[in-house]
């Protein structure tokens, strides 16, 4: 089966009754569990820095095992060498790498970007385009790479999960699943519509400030009343 081309947007099957649970919250607790983040950050913001959908690509292809932070120090040269991806087409390998060896994978981002800027002026008159399978068509850029860029740069209800928002699942009971992808393909489902536009940015930000891998800071978690962990239960899968 040929994962990379699995349409990732579209909702997963229902639970069935002999399944294990999706979800330790039932639907009136996940509703306020996303309510409350709303509340919080009505309005939440990338923290890539980018100006338009090709340099939003660029960015969230080099952020893989990079913080925000980092990449966002690097892209202001790389793009004003190179602001479309005829300008980065342009450019050798070598050059591209030169703007981007402060972050990790350097080598292979390097290689990655200008294989895409081949492919994008080649086949899509440099446009990135708005659609999942032709996203992840491109050289570099996985599901969860499209998936942001759909959100981010077109305004589409999809939700991609790193390891920020399946931890932030897990501990809080919110979706389960065996590993991202799996809690990627049930996430959508347990979502209510009216959440979809953001759910990616609320998730990813409270688990990236507050639901923290070592030390979460579940003094001051706005969500802790509906977190099954912080009530003394264990989420499983």
């Amino acid at each position: 089966m040929n994962t990379k081309n699995q349409r990732y947007d579209s909702a997963p099957r229902r639970q069935n009754t002999r399944d294990a649970p999706v979800s330790l919250l039932n639907e009136a607790q996940r509703f306020e569990f996303m309510n409350i983040l709303r509340s919080h950050n009505p309005s939440p913001q990338p923290e890539l820095k980018f100006r338009n959908p090709f340099e939003l690509l660029c960015a969230v292809l080099l952020s893989a095992q990079c913080t925000d932070a980092a990449v966002n120090k690097a892209t202001p040269a790389l793009f004003a060498a190179a602001p479309d991806a005829q300008a980065l087409c342009a450019l050798s390998t070598e050059q591209i790498a030169s703007y981007i060896r402060s972050l990790g994978l350097w080598q292979a981002k390097s290689r990655y970007l200008k294989e895409l800027a081949v492919t994008l002026s080649r086949d899509f008159k440099g446009a990135v385009p708005a659609d999942f399978d032709l996203l992840t068509s491109l050289p570099g850029v996985g599901p969860k790479t499209a998936l942001v860029v759909l959100n981010v740069a077109f305004g589409r209800d999809t939700i991609a999960v790193d390891t920020h928002i399946f931890r932030l699942c897990q501990r809080s009971g919110l979706c389960l699943g065996k590993n991202a992808l799996q809690v990627q393909q049930r996430l959508p489902a347990l979502i209510d519509d009216e959440f979809k536009r953001h759910a990616h940015h609320w998730l990813l930000l409270h688990g990236r400030y507050v639901c923290k891998a070592r030390t979460p800071d579940c003094a001051h978690c706005a969500v802790k009343s509906l977190c099954v962990t912080g009530s003394g239960r264990t989420a499983h899968s």
